[in-house]
């Protein structure tokens, strides 16, 4: 077990821990929370899950093994980097770089490029034959200024976000305004908790944003739309990312043509751009986790997105779910969605 430190993402204040956490659920790693910071989450876990966090998190910016952490303070933080030992993660003329990144506007009075210069100034004490290297360096420190703290180690993943600008909405084959953003859509994916090769049901499958996102990490990938255009939609938009799936099917909700899946995963439509065939919301919600409850075992889960006027929660626990967790998402003036876990009990 290593002490590591993630760095989140600040479009969302609980979607990143509780997706975090899950992806550690999912494949399997235990972890003991250290510290949850604004933006910063510290966790003991196995170095192991730091790849399955890569490949998976939509929220997560950053993962690093912490050296250490100290208030946010240049002088406390001096005096922390002088007594931490470097013999175990920079080795005898490796070239390095010092980055420190602040959060909002936490320890503003600390100037981040010269703090880098003092901490790169520290490590060459300690390893006078490492070379620094800002642009490809064998070694990235990283230190966060949030909350009240400074937290220091060595970066050992970052992920990106250019690969979920490219599969935006507006950038697939087949558009719709109702599509789900690829960020948030990776999210709920993670928070249904699948692992690879486990079934991923969307009996709402739109232009397909689920059934993309749960199949780059693995799953194997089912999609329901009771409009035939939007089946075909999903289908276009899964050839371009080359995914194949289980199948693409015309079918209603209410009467779904299987009987065994090992997650749901769905945004089903509100009647404001994507129709509901003359049923409330609320009817469509009812109906579809109805629909599910047979087809998943003790403990798997569903999640879903739904206006918040909605209400989600009561209406899952009313069928007989046990509700997990809510988080809310403002999307525009009339609308914020809801998006809810569910456990079949």
């Amino acid at each position: 077990m290593a002490k590591l430190f993630f760095l989140l993402s600040g479009e969302h204040k609980t979607l990143p821990v509780s997706e975090l956490k899950m992806i550690l659920e999912a494949e399997g790693y235990a972890f003991k929370t250290l510290e949850q910071l604004d933006q910063t989450l510290r966790l003991e876990a196995d170095l192991g899950c730091v790849e399955a966090v890569r490949l998976r998190a939509a929220f997560t910016r950053l993962c690093g093994l912490e050296l250490f952490n100290c208030e946010a303070e240049t002088s406390e933080i001096v005096k922390s980097m002088r007594s931490t030992s470097l013999n175990e993660v920079l080795r005898e003329k490796e070239s390095f770089a010092v980055r420190v990144k602040h959060v909002k506007n936490y320890a503003s009075k600390i100037n981040g490029m010269t703090l880098e210069r003092k901490l790169g100034e520290l490590v060459l004490n300690k390893k006078a034959k490492a070379k620094v290297n800002l642009k490809n360096p064998d070694k990235t420190f990283t230190g966060i200024l949030t909350d009240g703290k400074f937290i220091f180690g060595v970066k050992l993943a970052e992920i990106p976000p250019k690969p979920f600008v490219e599969r935006r909405p507006k950038k697939k084959p087949f558009f719709h305004p109702s599509a789900m953003p690829a960020k948030l859509a990776r999210c709920m994916v993670n928070l249904a908790k699948p692992k690879a090769e486990e079934l991923l049901l969307d009996p709402f499958c739109g232009t397909g944003s689920m059934l993309i996102e749960a199949a780059l990490i693995g799953c194997r990938v089912l999609g329901f739309d009771i409009q035939r255009r939007m089946a075909r939609g999903t289908f276009q938009n899964l050839s371009y990312f080359n995914i194949e799936t289980e199948g693409i099917l015309v079918a209603d909700a209410r009467d779904i043509p299987i009987t065994k899946v090992d997650c749901v995963v769905t945004d089903p439509p509100y009647g404001r751009s994507a129709t509901t065939l003359k049923r409330t919301t609320k009817q469509v919600v009812e109906e579809v986790l109805t629909s599910v409850y047979d087809m998943l075992d003790k403990g798997q889960r569903v999640c879903m997105a739904a206006p918040k006027t909605l209400n989600i929660s009561s209406v899952g626990k009313a069928l007989g779910y046990k509700h997990l967790e809510s988080h809310f998402v403002y999307v525009h003036r009339s609308l914020t969605r809801e998006i809810t876990v569910f456990e079949k009990v």
